[in-house]
């Protein structure tokens, strides 16, 4: 029974962010539509005009004209993406407040200067680097595996479905510390809450939700400590400041889309890169250490988030456009991570590349503090499936591709395997 509700809920947030259907999104400066399947032509064409053009790469069809920013911008080329990234002063994340932020709560993510330090130096603490070394052997190891015992006797499986969509939800609610038995409920909440753009009022009951569950195990912490991510927010202590209840907990919400979403996502790009480019595919099985550079290229290749945005404080220029003080910014991560001034052939997918230091986990001060966890979940759960399943294949009747602007994800990844002796 738990299978057919994980299995259903799935079905839920596929059908949510319509994942399959090719509905095209539109190129605000000139009207036109924005491939879902694959956005990169138009990304190029567009860093090819310049660094920065009027206009956007989201789409607006659905936000009321009242609520539209008068001047919109998008950030194309590594240099400005990366110039946008690193001037927090002059391109801030307040826009946040009034998105995401209406459904979390104050977090680091919209917060500048002094106090958005003060905030990340607090909690930084839940993700120190013993943190992370027991994590692998004693929490993401065991969830990934117990992931595949649950279909390796079938011999075929939905990697999507049955794997890159679970695992990063079971290892969050390990890291906290959540009773094994809330799994179902708190899927459920996280799954409404990173749905917001879809349906708010749920997400909005969702966030209600989550704050009375965290203040409960906020309180029972600060009467047990527990080496737990809650227990080490609730004992962050820094000059003698301590994480009030309501940072701890919009914090705690703040970790489901970043924890969950770009991890899910980013493992399932990286599985459907591999397997469709099967000279890699076969060198990363033969050495296991070229995961790690696999994964970089993945990332570079196929961001899981390919477009965040920021506020322009002041009038600025960048690359000879002159910006106005209150515009929004598309922050291209895409584009950037593909810009051919800085990689060569940056089209192709190559694991092999000589490396050089992408944006996906954006740059600057808000440099996403998950990296390290991210890239450590996503080589366990390729070593353990080249280690546990042999002779991989991917079934393409079903015509399985990545989608989506700017979350970006297969559809599916249907596969046969023999299970490894």
């Amino acid at each position: 029974m738990v299978r057919q509700a994980e299995t259903a809920l799935y079905s839920q947030y596929c059908k949510r962010y319509s994942i399959g259907m090719e509905t095209p999104v539109q190129d605000v400066a000139k009207d036109e539509p924005i491939d879902l399947r694959d956005p990169y032509p138009m990304f190029a064409r567009r860093r090819g005009e310049g660094g920065v053009f009027r206009g956007s790469v989201m789409d607006w069809s659905k936000t009321p004209e009242s609520l539209k920013p008068e001047n919109l911008y998008a950030a194309m080329s590594f240099d400005a993406v990366n110039r946008v990234f690193r001037d927090g002063k002059t391109f801030n994340s307040k826009i946040y407040d009034s998105t995401i932020g209406l459904f979390i709560g104050p977090t680091i993510l919209a917060m500048e200067g002094k106090p958005h330090w003060e905030h990340r130096n607090l909690v930084s603490a839940a993700f120190k680097s013993r943190s992370l070394a027991r994590w692998e052997p004693e929490i993401v190891r065991p969830v990934v595996n117990g992931l595949v015992d649950e279909f390796i006797d079938k011999g075929e499986a939905d990697l999507v479905r049955d794997f890159t969509f679970e695992f990063p939800t079971r290892v969050i609610s390990r890291l906290l510390g959540l009773p094994e038995e809330d799994l179902p409920w708190f899927r459920k909440r996280a799954v409404e809450l990173i749905s917001y753009t879809v349906r708010y009022k749920r997400a909005f009951e969702a966030s209600a939700a989550l704050k009375e569950y965290f203040l409960t195990q906020i309180d029972k912490r600060r009467s047990a400590p527990t080496e737990d991510i809650i227990g080490d927010l609730v004992s962050a202590e820094i000059d003698g400041e301590r994480l009030s209840d309501e940072a701890i907990y919009s914090f705690l919400r703040l970790l489901l889309p970043a924890g969950l979403e770009t991890t899910y996502r980013s493992s399932g790009n990286l599985l459907y890169l591999l397997l469709t480019h099967r000279d890699q595919f076969d060198a990363v099985c033969a050495d296991h250490e070229l995961i790690a550079p696999a994964i970089e290229e993945g990332l570079r290749y196929e961001t899981p988030l390919t477009t965040v945005q920021r506020f322009a404080t002041e009038a600025t220029e960048i690359d000879g456009v002159e910006i106005p003080a209150g515009s929004v910014i598309d922050v291209c991560i895409g584009a950037a991570n593909r810009d051919d001034a800085r990689w060569e052939h940056p089209e192709r997918f190559d694991i092999f590349r000589t490396r050089v230091p992408h944006l996906s986990f954006a740059a600057g001060e808000h440099t996403c503090m998950g990296l390290h966890l991210a890239r450590m979940e996503t080589r366990v759960a390729v070593e353990t499936l080249l280690t546990r399943l042999t002779d991989i294949e991917l079934r393409t009747d079903g015509d399985p591709h990545i989608h989506g602007q700017p979350f970006r994800s297969p559809t599916a990844i249907p596969v046969r395997f023999t299970p490894a002796k």
